[in-house]
């Protein structure tokens, strides 16, 4: 699944393409994706000027005139800035046909996007209102987060990754950030010293920073708004390298699952 990287790859992939333009028509061609998209899109958007392309987690918001359009990847979206008349696919699901004679082009085979009109204060959504704090931003630091994971018993690695905590750090980049600073995922987040929780803010704020430089990690059915792979993946040290020596140590890395998700660790550098 994209993650925050690939989204905020994508935002500054699009936004140049999109900021300022005036929307001349909405292309609905399958309003089924997670939710249904309403059908009234098109008339809501028609002659609208783009004011903004921002993101929240893992969602871009898109600031009209009179409204936000919040869109998410899901599992295997893309949007792309190409030509309006260039060829369509199987599965490009909506057209945001702009002034310039360009749109923006939302592919999704597996139908798990998702893509909401609103009216008010975007933060006040029902998807975006309960999401804690932006990692690569101030209010994510050491105080914040061994307040909240005082007395917690859930593992360190599964507390990272979620949302209500802190948004965007997903599997790939907590399991990185955890070798980082050298703490073990399966540790209780309540038993993280301080000392170890500045190393985890750090790390989680580096990993991410890096992964967006690189334009995100090549996942199977990720790619960016120029239609290119992310390339964090080459730089990766833990993830998915079950069985391999580990690049500080040389300790074997080994698996376990939490929470349902593959999690690797090196035991040599996390404690």
């Amino acid at each position: 699944m994209p993650e925050l990287p690939e989204v905020e790859t994508t935002r500054r992939g699009v936004r140049t393409a999109l900021v300022g333009r005036t929307v001349e028509a909405f292309d609905l061609r399958e309003p089924r994706l997670r939710w249904r998209v309403e059908s009234t899109l098109a008339v809501e958007l028609a002659g609208q000027r783009i004011l903004d392309v921002r993101r929240r987690a893992k969602y871009l918001l898109i600031d009209f005139e009179r409204g936000t359009l919040i869109a998410h990847l899901g599992m295997s979206g893309s949007l792309r800035v190409m030509q309006s008349q260039s060829p369509r696919l199987l599965h490009d699901h909506y057209d945001l046909r702009l002034d310039s004679g360009q749109c923006l082009r939302f592919n999704d085979p597996r139908r798990f996007g998702s893509l909401h009109w609103c009216t008010g204060k975007p933060e006040d959504h029902p998807l975006l209102a309960a999401l804690g704090p932006e990692p690569l931003e101030d209010a994510f630091d050491a105080d914040y987060i061994a307040a909240r994971a005082k007395g917690r018993k859930a593992a360190v690695k599964l507390f990272l990754m979620d949302q209500r905590i802190v948004v965007g750090v997903g599997n790939i980049y907590a399991s990185e950030a955890l070798f980082r600073a050298g703490v073990r995922p399966r540790r209780a987040a309540g038993r993280v010293r301080r000392a170890e929780w500045e190393r985890l803010v750090q790390s989680v704020r580096e990993v991410l920073g890096e992964a967006i430089r690189q334009g995100g990690t090549t996942l199977r059915d990720y790619v960016n708004a120029e239609g290119t792979p992310g390339y964090f993946r080459q730089k990766l040290f833990v993830y998915e390298r079950k069985g391999e020596p580990c690049r500080r140590c040389g300790t074997t890395i080994r698996h376990l699952v939490l929470g349902q998700r593959s999690t690797y660790f090196c035991p040599g550098c996390q404690k």
